[in-house]
């Protein structure tokens, strides 16, 4: 079993980034478990962290720990990376010596109305992402831009993009099982 570690990037549940990892989930290949992180922690505080690190952090970062591979499904606040995924992924590099995310690979996705899609987000991620010693999966790239249209009323992606995204899961455990 290939466990993947899933973030996505936004609390909502009705989200496109939710939309679009729950399709990346059905469309995996045989044997691929996800389990999401819960993004709901309290603000990163080193004070904190050296006091009593919070119950909610540590789950997460045992998720991340057990995974064979993290796959971030992410809008885009702002031009970057949203608030938090950021401090989720502070909690989760924390303390210092026990990056969890150290040697995982990576995949970012992520999903928009409009039509740059997550570019800068994902970008922003791929710094983040070299600092925390993770292994980036450069190619296929996935920016699924002007995504309001590509999902039905019942929150499946419509047959013409189906081929994209398992595709694109195919890579990414094909990379997770190569590392």
């Amino acid at each position: 079993m290939t466990e993947i570690a899933v973030f996505v990037g936004s609390l909502r549940s009705g989200s496109l980034n939710n939309k679009l990892a729950h399709n990346l989930e059905k469309l995996a290949p045989e044997g691929v478990r996800f389990n999401y992180v819960d993004l709901n922690l309290p603000l990163y505080n080193a004070d904190v962290e050296e006091a009593n690190y919070p119950e909610s952090a540590q789950k997460a970062k045992d998720i991340v720990a057990a995974s064979d591979g993290v796959l971030i499904v992410t809008p885009e606040y702002n031009r970057s990376v949203p608030g938090v995924l950021k401090n989720t992924m502070d909690w989760i590099s924390r303390p210092h010596g026990t990056n969890s995310f150290d040697g995982k690979p990576l995949a970012l996705a992520g999903a928009s109305g409009g039509p740059i899609g997550t570019a800068v987000a994902q970008s922003d991620l791929r710094h983040i992402a070299g600092y925390l010693n993770m292994r980036l999966l450069g190619q296929p790239e996935l920016y699924f831009n002007l995504a309001n249209d590509k999902f039905d009323e019942n929150g499946q992606v419509v047959d013409e993009y189906k081929g994209r995204l398992e595709n694109y899961m195919q890579s990414f455990v094909d990379f997770v099982q190569k590392h």
